[in-house]
């Protein structure tokens, strides 16, 4: 199982490099499921791993042109307090608790991926609305700060609609958010909680490993179908936890 889990680990990047994100709302099942790590102290570890990741995604993007630092640094200054509010919320929650919300944000992260258009690289951006892209970079920092994931199904549909970036600018930006929301939602756990940073480190290694991969594997493959294909795993995922979970409420 151990072995798995860290064969897993590099599917966290590699869903990065192959369909733009996605992979983060794993990480805390796999660590928890498959490496033996408590709830509370996976979802700290889960902001670095993220946190590591998707600065590597957003580099890989930035070469291309498509990293809007200007919206990144309005999404990340909302992004960065909304983090640091929900870091502490972690550990008022029970594990079986916290493990259902979980469970509830990745189902609705799957149907989100199952039933959305395509999104298309020319497709007209909206003008910025200034006050509402606060608004959801505060409230995705909160996601990421109490949950540890990166939050970038919610990031690229706002810097797209708030923002006024276009499709691509808003995957390899939003990467860059969900990094400076996992540092500061990370310093707030650091803080409360003790983490395996020998595991941790090594999980970070293979999904950037994956992440490049990826990379190298979308110019290949059709990305929409992979998008489905994970879709129905994260799906598969959210009845687990719910199944598991469920019970030690009661």
């Amino acid at each position: 199982m151990y072995l798995f889990g860290l064969i897993l680990s590099a599917a966290i990047g590699l869903s990065l490099g192959l369909i733009g994100g996605g992979g983060s709302i794993l990480t805390v099942p796999i660590l928890v499921y498959f490496l033996g790590v408590e709830a509370h102290e996976a979802v700290g570890m889960s902001l670095a791993v993220v946190g590591a990741t998707s600065l590597f995604g957003a580099y890989l993007h930035y070469k291309r042109g498509f990293v809007d630092f200007s919206s990144a640094t309005l999404f990340g200054l909302s992004g960065i307090f909304g983090a640091f509010l929900g870091s502490p919320l972690t550990k008022l929650v029970a594990p079986a608790v916290l493990l259902l919300i979980f469970g509830v944000l990745m189902f609705v992260v799957a149907i989100s991926m199952l039933w959305r258009k395509k999104y298309t690289a020319d497709k007209t951006p909206s003008k910025r609305v200034l006050w509402k892209a606060l608004a959801a970079g505060f409230g995705v920092g909160v996601l990421t700060g109490f949950l540890g994931v990166g939050g970038g199904f919610l990031i690229v549909p706002a810097l797209v609609m708030f923002g006024g970036l276009a499709m691509k600018e808003a995957i390899g930006t939003s990467l860059f958010v969900i990094f400076l929301n996992c540092v500061a939602g990370l310093i707030g756990h650091a803080s409360q909680s003790h983490f395996d940073w020998r595991l941790t480190f090594l999980v970070i290694v293979l999904a950037v490993g994956g992440a490049g991969f990826g990379t190298i594997l979308s110019q290949r493959l059709a990305a929409n179908r992979l998008q489905k294909m994970f879709a129905v795993l994260v799906l598969a995922v959210s009845v687990f936890l719910f199944a598991k979970n469920y019970a030690g409420l009661f």
